[in-house]
């Protein structure tokens, strides 16, 4: 009877540390794992966002970049680490959304390898051209792509980066038959644009901004269902004046490895909310071109379900573009 007893005993200590540690946590500083190098404007987001919540669950955010294969190195090893609630991944459509059918074999599932905990904010992207470009709105592009296939070149960041990704689904919501320019990066893609060798390019709206308030570049349509008019005045959205129902932005989160406890998950998630209090902050990304969203779109189950509908939406695009990095 003692040794049942003991072992009774020990069952009901072990059923019981899991929501102990939730209740002690945070005890010691977080890990986020960032999946590219520093300076980048993943990295500076979520060094940003990190700062904010840091403060408001008592204990430092420090992060960790772990660079190389389209974010999906990181993502990789975020995936194994201990569901102690020390250890999170800072997501992005890319490794999170598109990498299941750009890669034949991930390390991870996007979804069944992780605990979704909350969304940032959005960036949405902007259809950009040359300010000597005989384009000036997005009609005239498809126009042109339309009367002569192939003629029409999109430059972008990279094979399955966001840019490549985005003039694809605009591609076939458009029906146009249209020329991709790989780069090694955003940068030399944009360059291009502005020097006339490549039409047009999509890029995220908070990058591109100093570009076209510096007249070196013409917005010609946004990639968010709303207009951005303090941003970028007079300039429509491809779902209002062009492509009814087109919307696309770079998303990013927070992930937590597969079995963090749940009250872990939605502590974080409640002081990313106090951190999304502060108006001064949240009017300055705004004004750099960030989308902020509505509150219950950055929940985990929201976000949860937004993964999974992102991975189905970009399997469709890259099946159809026949867009596949290995």
């Amino acid at each position: 009877m003692k040794l049942i007893s003991t072992l009774g005993a020990a069952l009901a200590l072990l059923c019981t540390f899991p929501l102990a540690h939730a209740q002690t946590w945070p005890a010691k500083a977080l890990t986020w794992i960032v999946p590219f190098a520093a300076g980048g404007p993943t990295d500076a987001m979520a060094r940003d966002i990190a700062d904010k919540v840091g403060k408001q669950i008592g204990q430092p955010i420090i992060i960790e970049n772990v660079a190389g294969a389209g974010g999906t190195i990181g993502a990789t090893k975020a995936s194994k680490a201990a569901p102690d609630g020390y250890t999170f991944l800072v997501g992005h459509m890319g490794y999170m959304g598109a990498a299941p059918s750009l890669y034949k074999k991930l390390g991870y599932d996007p979804v069944k390898g992780f605990e979704a905990v909350f969304r940032f904010p959005d960036t949405p992207l902007v259809l950009l051209v040359g300010k000597r470009s005989p384009y000036k709105s997005a009609a005239d592009l498809i126009a042109a792509a339309k009367a002569q296939p192939g003629k029409v070149n999109f430059g972008n960041a990279g094979v399955g980066s966001t840019s490549h990704l985005i003039a694809a689904l605009f591609a076939a919501q458009a029906g146009v038959e249209m020329v991709q320019v790989a780069y090694k990066g955003a940068a030399p893609a944009l360059n291009d644009v502005i020097g006339g060798q490549v039409d047009a390019m999509f890029d995220q709206s908070n990058t591109a901004l100093p570009q076209v308030q510096g007249g070196r570049m013409t917005a010609l349509a946004l990639t968010s269902l709303s207009p951005m008019p303090q941003q970028y005045p007079g300039v429509p959205t491809l779902a209002e004046k062009t492509l009814p129902g087109f919307e696309a932005a770079t998303w990013y989160g927070v992930y937590a490895p597969k079995g963090t406890p749940k009250d872990i998950v939605n502590k974080m998630h409640q002081a990313y909310l106090k951190a999304l209090g502060d108006k001064d902050w949240t009017q300055r990304m705004a004004s750099q071109g960030i989308h902020l969203l509505p509150e219950a779109q950055y929940a985990p189950e929201a976000f949860a379900q937004h993964t999974a509908a992102e991975i189905e939406k970009w399997r469709k695009v890259t099946t159809a573009a026949k867009i596949q990095i290995d």
